[in-house]
């Protein structure tokens, strides 16, 4: 196949890359490197990509790209590109989301509707908001709690449009606390990782008795990859790593798996965080044939044995 891969050079984007290239697909990826954080982290992401056979690069925004032109030829799109952040989403930066997260989709459909290419979005379980059932299945009511959850929905939602008016093949994936190699400095395993290494104080929001669904990025790429094949046009799945565990306990993990003290400073609870999260994937496992296979311990270790050679490096 030959598939376009939105925001390649990102953390979920260059691994789903690499991911495709390994098996013997083309890609084209585009990224415009929005500035959330540093382009060098995104650049030594695609280094390996870039000496890849069958791999093209495009640097341009979604917002203003010839995408009838990117689309062309093209089997399937992997949408990834997205502006990150729930805390970053509040006040005049919410016009980043709306141009990256929703008129960037909306283009996209459109240059693939004539074509009938494949569609595979990024969502996040930030759609659900402090979702009132758990494990939380796709059947919830949808109610964010962030500018950028509300983002998220209103992709899929146009994501759903363009299947029922057009005929498009979209299918979106929910996203629940992705972590691993690669992983964006400003997310929390990322930044208590190498605060432990450094010796350093790290910074948890709340009390840590909060949960998450912590999901390793190899699931996801393999979601990608099934959804691709077998995913039901319209349809939308939830793709969590199985188990609901508190900060608190992923920080004793870090503590064990480092062989470092963990030194943590208490902040007060953010603006559109939620409680707890915990995805019942029962629909991918159904349709899709996908359920997690990476546990947290395991997950985490490859995190950290990545974060070392980063910081080795530099």
């Amino acid at each position: 196949m030959r598939v376009l891969v939105t925001g390649v050079a990102g953390f979920i984007g260059s691994n789903v890359a690499d991911a495709l290239i390994a098996r013997g697909d083309e890609v084209r990826g585009i990224d415009s490197f929005l500035d959330y954080y540093p382009r060098a982290v995104k650049e030594r992401n695609l280094a390996g990509l870039k000496q890849a056979k069958g791999f093209e690069f495009h640097e341009q925004d979604l917002v203003r790209a010839d995408l009838d032109a990117l689309t062309a030829g093209c089997d399937a799109v992997l949408h990834l590109a997205a502006q990150a952040g729930v805390r970053a989403s509040w006040g005049k930066d919410f016009r980043i989301y709306c141009d990256a997260n929703i008129l960037a989709t909306q283009r996209l459909l459109e240059a693939c509707a004539a074509r009938r290419v494949r569609v595979v979005y990024s969502s996040s379980s930030s759609i659900y908001g402090d979702a009132p059932d758990f494990p939380t299945r796709e059947t919830t009511l949808p109610r964010p709690i962030s500018p950028y959850g509300v983002s998220k929905l209103a992709g899929e939602h146009l994501c759903r449009l363009y299947t029922q008016s057009y005929g498009l093949p979209t299918i979106s994936l929910r996203y629940f606390t992705v972590y691993g190699p690669r992983q964006r400095p400003d997310m929390a395993f990322h930044r208590w990782l190498a605060a432990t290494l450094s010796g350093e104080e790290l910074l948890v929001f709340d009390d840590g008795a909060q949960t998450r669904d912590f999901t390793f990025v190899g699931d996801v790429v393999r979601a990608n990859l099934m959804a691709l094949e077998k995913g039901t046009p319209g349809a939308a799945y939830n793709i969590g790593g199985g188990s609901r565990v508190s900060v608190n306990h992923a920080l004793e993990l870090i503590g064990e798996l480092s062989g470092k003290p963990v030194r943590v400073r208490r902040g007060d609870k953010q603006r559109g965080d939620v409680r707890d999260t915990h995805a019942a994937p029962d629909a991918a496992e159904r349709e899709l044939g996908w359920h997690p296979l990476t546990r947290l311990r395991e997950g985490l270790a490859a995190e950290l044995e990545w974060l070392r050679g980063e910081m080795a490096a530099r």
